[in-house]
Order: C-alpha cells, then structure tokens, then sequence
C-alpha cells in the first residue's frame, strides 16, 4: 500500500497571474489541495496594478476585452463580479506621415487619403475576404506579408501592414505566420456594432477587480497563495515530477506541476533535470521566441486626443501604439487625470528597454510633440515606466510544429503560457481559458491517480 503526505499539495502551480489562477480554481472547485507561487508581491502578472493620482489603481500595461471573450467575462460572472464589466464606444487611428487618420468605421476608410481611392477600396474589401476565412490551417503556410499582399495588394501592405507588423515584431516582421494577422482582423471585426463602430469592455476597477474576486474565491477553498515565492528548479526522478524547490531552498513536494511563465523561463527551470524526457523539452521550450515590452504610462492633465487606440505607422516614432486609457475608462474615475499607455515591443538588449525611467521619459516627449504638436511637459503630472522581458511570442508559419504541448513528456508537469494559445494571440480571455484547461487536465490525472490507490 502507498502513503500520500496528506500536508503536501496535490498540485503545486508556478505563476500567479491569470493563467495560473484560473487553472487553481478549476482544481480547487473540484476539491484538490493545490498552492500557487507567485515571485512578486502581488498576484495578477502582467495585468497587476499601480496606484495613480487620487489613490486609484490601474493596470501596468493596458488591457480592455472584446464582446467574443467569452471566457473572461464567464469567469466575472461565476465569481459575481459581471455587474462591474461595463462596455464602452472607443475609435481607433492611424498615424502616418504626421497626421492623425480615424479609422473606426468604414467610411473612415474612404477618407485615408494616403492611399489612392481604388487601394481604399482594396483596404475595406480586404477585411471582408480576411473574414470569409473560416480555417486557420488553410494559412498556416503563408507569412503574414504574403497573406496581407494577396488580399490588399503591394501598395495597401506598405502604407498600412508593413509599418504595423515592423513597428511590432521588428526583425522578425518578415517571419510574422499569416495566422496571427488572421486572429486580428477576426477578433476587430466581431468587436463592432452594425455600423462599424468598436464596442470594448472594461471592469470597474480594472483588472485588480477581478484578481481580488479570483484570490478571495480561492481562499475560501482553501487554496494556498504564496507571494514572494520565487521558483529555482522543478524537481524530478526517473518517473517523474516530485515537487519544486523555491529560491530560498524550501523544497515543496507535488506530483502534479503547472509552469505558467514562459517557455524560456520553463526551460530554465528543468535544466538541471535528470529525467530522460527533460533535456527534449528543454531544447523545445527554448526554441520559443518572444520580444519584450516597455510601456511608459503618463498621467495627464488633460487628453492628447479624442482617440482610445492610435496605431503608429512612423518608423520614426519610438512606439508601435499611443492608448489613451481615459478615452474609453473616464478621466473622472481616475481624479481627473488623463492616463496614457505608449507600448513598444523590442528585444530585452534593445536600448530603449535598457534605458532608466527618467531617460525612457526624456526620450520620449519630443516624439510626443511631434505627434501632437500643443503637447507640453507641463501636462504631465507624473509618469511610470513598465518593462516585461517575455511579453510577446513570436508566431511564425508552421508554428503548430513548435508550440509545446500542455501535457509534457515529463509525467506531472504541465507547461501553458502565452506562446500556446495558438492560434489566437496573446490576452486575459486565454489566458483565463488555458488556465481553466490546464486545471481540467491536472484533475482528470488526479482522480486517476485517486482510483488507481483505492
């Protein structure tokens, strides 16, 4: 007969974000003992929150759901919190060759005067074929350039795709799968409202709304959520997962492990592992790519615009995007102040993720005045800088080859992170999705495990 120390956890999960959190509420729901640790202070990842002027609180870096999230705003309303998702009318732009184009409903696309009329059309047309395709796998085949040239022509590409996809993935642009760009226009188009205009939501509150109902709901089912809890090494045999050893050297038993961080940092923590399926995945979850992230948040005393999310076509501008969080979430839940997300991805060496706060702040207002030419200094308040070395997975054709599986090789470790969502992109919705999957399958191997030893 075996014995189980009825102290240790049935399932250890590493990462605290929305990922891990929801895959701890599908295991306790069903009665398992499980623990997450978190390493930072707080739990919620990359959608943890800061204080801003007037004590409020507010993401990091920028979030908003669309109307198709299904799985997020199912969980704000398994947890009692749906009353606080409230939805919001947003316009979208474009900036190019120093000027601000509205590209929030179709007949915005009439008006882009950088492309001659007939490529307009092609613009508008191009998002009815994109739509008409149902399987992803019919694409997976193509780069994003490729697919975006045959839908839209050379000219469309250059002026409007290019500058995005550069602007975005930088040397990889090139290597971008047609699947990603296919997830985007997707997602936009079910986004909006018969006459084109584009309906996002948002939690009263933000995303700390619902990190608190995830973190009171999984207390009281007894879950154990362990902050400051950095992981140094999973912890193997030759059949499998025995547990993780944190960073302080506690070592904390479980047969069932979930990595919830990215595939590199995973990597980092089996190297030392012996078991023979190890150095296979080890080699896989390296092979994942991903660029970093800075976003310099400025709080403002008045707005730079009347856009919510201003994409940028300048190579010149330092950031991929300009998103004036109080263009769709009021300025009046915020005291007043103006809250603006400039996003930028690059690789972690880049300089500008290298740079200081204040030289990321320095650098970036004569950009600003340039984009908007009555910005001043004296309309910043305050300002923060928010750097993510994982942020972005690089989706290239064929990357159903790459993406490691959920269920490992290695018996009892699960890996789910951002660069498995696939073929969707990165956000909340699946990352809540992924997690509540993971949480199914580490159940389903526990109650194997339970029959097997009654």
């Amino acid at each position: 007969m075996t014995t189980h120390d009825i102290t240790a956890p049935d399932a250890i999960v590493v990462g605290g974000g929305f990922t891990g959190l929801a895959a701890a509420l599908e295991l306790a729901e069903r009665g398992h003992r499980v623990t997450v640790l978190e390493k930072e202070s707080e739990p919620g990842g990359l959608a943890r929150s800061f204080d801003v002027g007037g004590g409020r609180r507010v993401e990091r870096f920028y979030h908003h759901w669309f109307d198709s999230d299904a799985e997020i705003l199912g969980l704000c309303d398994r947890l009692g919190i749906a009353d606080a998702v409230q939805p919001h009318l947003t316009r979208t732009g474009l900036y190019y060759a120093n000027s601000v184009y509205r590209l929030s409903q179709p007949l915005d696309l009439l008006r882009f005067a950088p492309l001659p009329l007939l490529d307009r059309l092609r613009l508008g047309i191009m998002a009815l074929r994109a739509g008409r395709v149902d399987d992803w796998r019919s694409l997976e085949h193509l780069t994003a350039r490729e697919w975006l040239v045959s839908l839209g022509g050379r000219r469309v590409y250059d002026v409007v795709w290019r500058p995005l996809l550069e602007g975005k993935f930088g040397q990889y642009a090139d290597e971008v799968g047609a699947t990603w760009m296919w997830t985007k226009l997707h997602l936009r188009g079910g986004s909006r409202t018969r006459s084109g205009s584009e309906i996002l939501y948002y939690l009263r509150g933000g995303s700390e709304t619902l990190v608190t109902a995830l973190h009171k709901r999984l207390t009281e089912l007894g879950a154990e959520i362990r902050t400051d809890t950095a992981v140094a090494s999973v912890e193997t045999d030759a059949t499998g997962v025995t547990g993780v050893r944190t960073g302080t050297g506690e070592l904390l038993a479980a047969r069932q492990v979930l990595l919830t961080n990215a595939p590199a940092q995973a990597a980092e923590l089996l190297g030392a592992s012996a078991h023979p399926a190890a150095p296979a995945l080890v080699r896989r979850l390296r092979g994942i790519r991903y660029l970093a992230n800075v976003c310099l948040v400025l709080e403002n005393n008045r707005r730079l615009s009347d856009t919510y999310w201003l994409n940028v076509n300048d190579p010149s501008f330092p950031y991929v995007g300009v998103i004036e969080h109080t263009n769709m979430d009021a300025p009046e839940n915020y005291a007043g102040r103006h809250l603006v997300y400039l996003s930028k991805y690059l690789p972690a060496d880049a300089e500008l993720y290298r740079m200081s706060d204040a030289e990321v702040f320095a650098y970036s207002l004569p950009h600003l005045r340039r984009m908007f030419p009555g910005f001043d200094r004296s309309w910043v308040e305050d300002f923060h800088v928010w750097r993510a070395e994982y942020a972005q997975p690089v989706i290239t054709p064929y990357y159903t080859r790459d993406m490691p599986a959920l269920r490992t090789e290695v018996s009892g470790l699960y890996v789910a992170s951002m660069a498995q969502v696939f073929p969707e992109d990165r956000g909340t919705n699946y990352a809540v999705r992924e997690g509540r999957r993971a949480g199914r399958l580490i159940a389903d191997r526990l109650r194997t495990q339970e029959a097997s030893h009654a």
